[in-house]
C-alpha cells in the first residue's frame, strides 16, 4: 500500500474512495440481458447483489418482503425499534416529522431507551419468515450472546453481527461475556456474516472463525459521524481491495470462500459497480433503500449509533424519495444521477466492460483519479 511521511516522522497509509475510482471499459462489450448479477451467501442464492441494511428507516419485516420479491435481502435490526415496541409504526412517523439537529438526537436516545423484548425478538423473526420465507437479523457483538437464542429458536436463517467496527479479539472492563465467534459457530449450524471490518489482518482472523462473510465500511455511510467522533475513518475502496486480497489469502490456506460484502456510502449504481470491481461480492445499502416510497423512515434515515446513550456516532437526516423501491433497484430511472436503476447500473457497467457475471467483473480495469 502507497504511504506518505508526516512532519518527516509519522507514516501514513494512501486510501482511495470508490468516487476516487472509475472503470475503464473493454475492447469486448456484452449485451445486458447476456450478464447474471446473482450472488449466494452460504446455501442461499439472491437474483441481486443487495442487502438491506439493518437501520429501521430502511429496514422493517414488511420492507424486507418486498426487497426479497425484487432480488435482495433485508437485514432486520434486532437491537432497534421493531423489538422495544410491540408496534412502532407511531414512533417511525413521529421520527419521520423530526428536523435535523441536536433535538432529533435527543429524542432518538429517548425512544431507543425503551428496553429490547425478548417476546418480540421471536415475533419479529416469525414475522420476517411468514413474508419473505427467510429471516436474516442483526445484533452487535455485545447482544450476542444474551438475545441469540431467542432468534434461533423462532428460525433465524441468517445472523449479520454487526458494528461500527468489528474484530476478532476485544479486550474490556465490564463483566459482560465477550462473543467468542468462533465457538458461537462452531455450537450453532447457522451462517454468520460480521464486520465492519476495513483491514486485510482483522479480516483474515474473522474469516478464521467460521463466518461465511465480512461486511467492510468504515465510516463511509452518509448518516454516520464516526469520523468526526472518533476520527476513524478507512476510504471504502482502499478497504474492499484490503479484504478481498485476505479472501484470496483465506482461500488458499482453507479452501473455503468467504463472501465480501461492502457497506457504506454506496448510492450509485456506479458505486456499486465499482464496488465489486474493486473486489466486494455484494453491498449492503443504507440511504440508497431509505430513499424508496416504502422505506420505514418515510423521508428520513439515521445511523445504526445515533441514538447511542453516551457517544451517538449517527445522525439524523433528511432522504429525498426517489420513487418505489422497484424503480430505485431496476428502474426505469427518471433522474440522471445514478441513484435510481442501480441494478440496471451495474447490468450497463458489466455490459461496457465485457464481463458475464460478478466473479468476473473483479477483473475489471480500475483507474485512478489524480489528484495531484
Amino acid at each position: 500500500m502507497q504511504q506518505i511521511t508526516i512532519g518527516g516522522a509519522r507514516v501514513a497509509s494512501v486510501g482511495y474512495a470508490l468516487e476516487d475510482l472509475t472503470l475503464v471499459p473493454s475492447r469486448r462489450t456484452r449485451d445486458r440481458s447476456l450478464v447474471d448479477v446473482s450472488w449466494r451467501v452460504d446455501a442461499y442464492r439472491f437474483e441481486a447483489p443487495v442487502l438491506g441494511a439493518p437501520l429501521d428507516a430502511v429496514t422493517s419485516p414488511a420492507s424486507a418482503a418486498l426487497l426479497a420479491e425484487l432480488g435482495g435481502l433485508g437485514v432486520l435490526n434486532l437491537e432497534g425499534l421493531w423489538t422495544r415496541y410491540a408496534d412502532p409504526t407511531e414512533i417511525l412517523v413521529e421520527i419521520s416529522g423530526l428536523e435535523p439537529g441536536p433535538a432529533a438526537t435527543v429524542r432518538l436516545q429517548q425512544l431507543y431507551a425503551e428496553p429490547v423484548k425478548e417476546e418480540l425478538i421471536g415475533r419479529r423473526i416469525e414475522e420476517l419468515r411468514a413474508g419473505v420465507g427467510f429471516a436474516a437479523a442483526s445484533l452487535t457483538p455485545q447482544k450476542v450472546e444474551r438475545w441469540h437464542r431467542a432468534a434461533l429458536e423462532a428460525g433465524l436463517d441468517l445472523l449479520v453481527v454487526h458494528g461500527v467496527t468489528v474484530t476478532a479479539q476485544h479486550v474490556g472492563t465490564d463483566d459482560a461475556t465477550p462473543l467468542d465467534l468462533r465457538s458461537f459457530t462452531a455450537r450453532y449450524d447457522i451462517p454468520v456474516v460480521v464486520g465492519n471490518v476495513t483491514s486485510a489482518k482483522t479480516a483474515i482472523h474473522l474469516m478464521r472463525t467460521g463466518a461465511v462473510g465480512v461486511l467492510v465500511g468504515g465510516g463511509a455511510a452518509s448518516v454516520s459521524t464516526t469520523p468526526q467522533a472518533l476520527g476513524i475513518a478507512v476510504p471504502l475502496a482502499t478497504a474492499i481491495a484490503e479484504v478481498a486480497q485476505a479472501r484470496t489469502r483465506y482461500l488458499e490456506e482453507s479452501g473455503r470462500y468467504v463472501q465480501v460484502i461492502a457497506a457504506g456510502g454506496i448510492r450509485t449504481g456506479g458505486d456499486l459497480a465499482k464496488a465489486i470491481a474493486c473486489g466486494a461480492d455484494a453491498v449492503m445499502l443504507g440511504r440508497a433503500l431509505a430513499a424508496a416510497d416504502e422505506a420505514p423512515g418515510r423521508g428520513a434515515n439515521w445511523g445504526l449509533s445515533a441514538a447511542h446513550h453516551e457517544l451517538p456516532r449517527g445522525c439524523f437526516a433528511r432522504v429525498e424519495t426517489l420513487g418505489p423501491l422497484r424503480v430505485v433497484l431496476h428502474g426505469p430511472a427518471h433522474r440522471d444521477d445514478g441513484t435510481v436503476n442501480l441494478i440496471g447500473g451495474l447490468q450497463r457497467a458489466m455490459g461496457v466492460t465485457g464481463y458475464e457475471s460478478l466473479a468476473r467483473l473483479r477483473d475489471a480495469e480500475l483507474m485512478a483519479r489524480h489528484s495531484g
